[in-house]
């Protein structure tokens, strides 16, 4: 189970990393709609980053209270995993034949770990 918790940390972490130093650039890279402003982009990534330091705590303090452990996680990605979805269903998800495969390939990963999670817990 720590195998995927560490996983889960660092993919985590650079996703969020990237997403609050570097906004823009990276919605451009992966082919979304670009906003206006960083603004949103940059709190999604900072939420991530939280998200992060949750998983972190756990692992290395598994005493500690207010880490964030599986039966934390596997809604979190399931809900992040349906709010892909449903753009790709609806035909809203994106602007380009790429950032589509982004999103999809973004939300079988978290499918994937959630359904890892509940495998293990």
């Amino acid at each position: 189970m720590q195998q995927i918790l560490w996983f889960e940390l660092i993919l985590k972490a650079a996703a969020g990393l990237t997403l609050f130093l570097i906004p823009l650039t990276s919605i451009k890279i992966t082919g979304m709609q670009r906003p206006d402003t960083g603004f949103w982009p940059r709190l999604l990534g900072a939420v991530v980053l939280g998200i992060a330091a949750a998983v972190f705590v756990t692992l290395n303090f598994p005493d500690a209270r207010g880490g964030l452990g599986p039966a934390g996680l596997i809604p979190i990605n399931l809900a992040g995993a349906m709010a892909m979805i449903a753009p790709l269903i609806m035909g809203t998800a994106a602007p380009t034949r790429r950032g589509r495969l982004f999103i999809l390939a973004n939300a079988v990963v978290l499918l994937i770990l959630a359904f890892l999670e509940i495998a293990h817990i």
